[in-house]
């Protein structure tokens, strides 16, 4: 007995040990398993972010998820997860991380402002990344954290979190960036300079520069999506008049498929039989439904492989 409580003592003290509870990222979950419904068979694994961070295979079931509310997020192709998370007493600013399935940290950075919005990928181990608050700005990062470009973005400042979300570079060097309050989309160039502007129905979430060279962005509140040609006029439109059962709700996150189809995401959708994702094809057909069985929409997502791994097809999101 003197053994065993010596040995819990020492355990208990012992400095290699946390001194707090950490929930760490689960392999497995108990989740409900997820529904997708599609007439052609269409099975999708997904990267759902939001109020629950998770991945779903093509079956629907939750094959790994992190504890913490996340804005938007990527699998990278070597199977990490880069999660921009959510403002919390953790990260009171927001923050921005790299993570593997079983939890380890390749990189991590921490808000300065009142919340970070976006995360992007980008080559040569660089990410980009934006903050809102006074000082609205856009960043590229190195691995270590070291800022190698910063402009500020020039949106109102009154209400810190509808100055921007889902901002992407593009091929040519530029970056497109949603303004919500400002019912605009800005692409910057290299320098913070304004290019061009594309005004919005309502409040831009998400904007993809196609390889056409037209523009898709999600409209968030107006529950509705458009396309627009190189002039900024609008030349397709999605709303729930097109759709049966009315399934969109705040859309906010987006995928353009190698196929041609968009998914859309309602992340208004709260309840548990809700549509929380659908893809649709160029004409306005309902082809896949995802049900995700939870009590909350999805922010973002990126679709995966059925098995839950990452999709070799050039990312549109």
């Amino acid at each position: 007995m003197l053994i065993s409580l010596t040995g819990l003592l020492l355990a208990l003290l012992s400095p290699s040990l946390p001194r707090h509870n950490i929930s760490l990222p689960q392999q497995e979950t108990n989740a409900p398993i997820a529904r997708q419904v599609s007439p052609t068979g269409i099975k999708h694994g997904v990267l759902c972010l939001g109020a629950e961070t998770f991945i779903l295979d093509g079956d629907g079931k939750t094959v790994w998820s992190d504890p913490r509310p996340t804005r938007d997020g990527w699998m990278l192709p070597n199977g990490n997860l880069l999660l921009v998370i959510t403002k919390s007493a953790d990260y009171p600013g927001g923050g921005v991380v790299e993570i593997n399935r079983e939890g380890k940290t390749f990189f991590e950075y921490r808000g300065t402002q009142s919340e970070v919005d976006t995360v992007q990928p980008l080559p040569n181990n660089r990410y980009l990344v934006t903050e809102s608050g006074p000082k609205p700005r856009l960043m590229e990062l190195d691995r270590k954290g070291k800022i190698l470009r910063e402009f500020p973005l020039q949106c109102q400042t009154n209400d810190f979190h509808m100055e921007t979300r889902m901002a992407r570079k593009l091929r040519n060097g530029n970056y497109l960036v949603p303004h919500l309050l400002d019912f605009a989309v800005r692409e910057y160039d290299r320098t913070g300079k304004v290019v061009s502007e594309i005004k919005t129905p309502n409040w831009p979430f998400l904007a993809l520069r196609l390889d056409n060279g037209e523009t898709f962005i999600t409209c968030t509140r107006g529950n509705t999506a458009i396309q627009t040609d190189k002039t900024g006029k609008i030349i397709w439109q999605i709303t729930n008049e097109d759709l049966p059962g009315a399934p969109l709700r705040d859309v906010c996150g987006a995928q353009r498929l190698p196929n041609g189809n968009t998914v859309l995401e309602s992340y208004g959708a709260g309840g548990a039989d809700d549509i929380k994702l659908l893809e649709i094809t160029p004409d306005k057909k309902i082809v896949w439904t995802l049900y995700t069985n939870r009590p909350h929409g999805v922010h973002q997502f990126q679709i995966l492989a059925p098995d839950a791994t990452f999709l070799k097809e050039r990312l549109q999101r």
